[in-house]
C-alpha cells in the first residue's frame, strides 16, 4: 500500500500509539519509528515486550497519530513482522543507544505492512479510508 503525502508527513512529525491484542487490547506509545521508502513503517524495539507477544500470537497490529494542534490524524491497520539483524535494525540501535548515553539499545524492529489507512481528523472525511 502506498501512503499519500499527508499520511507520510504526519507520521514523521508526530508520536505513534501502537495497538495489539491477545487476551486483552494493549497500546503503547513509541518514539524510535520511520516510515520507508516502500510504505512500510518500522518501530525500534526498546520495550516492546507485550506488543512483540501479540504480534507472535496473530501478527496485527494499528498505528494511531496525530497532531494535537491541528487535530489532524490517522489510523493505519495492518501487519507485523520482528527482525533483529539488517541495516533497519542497525540503524534504531544507534538512535536509541545515542539517546540513552549506551544504558540502552534497540533489540530488534517491527517491519509494519500497511493494509488500510483511516482518517481520524474530525469532521466530514472522519472514518474515511484513503
Amino acid at each position: 500500500m502506498n501512503l499519500n503525502e499527508a499520511v507520510k508527513k504526519l507520521l514523521k512529525e508526530q508520536m505513534w500509539y501502537l495497538a495489539t491484542y491477545d487476551q486483552e487490547p494493549n497500546a503503547v506509545p513509541v518514539a524510535f519509528k520511520d516510515v520507508s521508502e516502500d510504505g512500510t513503517l518500522t518501530v525500534g524495539d526498546v520495550f516492546l515486550e507485550t506488543t512483540l507477544h501479540n504480534i507472535q500470537k496473530n501478527g496485527r497490529i494499528a498505528v494511531s497519530a496525530s497532531n494535537g494542534s491541528t487535530l489532524e490524524g490517522y489510523q493505519i491497520k495492518g501487519t507485523a513482522r520482528y527482525v533483529t539483524e539488517g541495516p533497519v535494525v542497525d540503524a534504531f540501535k544507534k538512535q536509541v543507544e545515542t539517546m540513552f548515553k549506551g544504558a540502552a539499545t534497540a533489540k530488534g524492529a517491527l517491519i509494519i505492512t500497511p493494509e488500510k489507512v483511516i482518517v481520524t481528523t474530525p469532521g466530514p472525511d472522519n472514518k474515511k479510508e484513503l
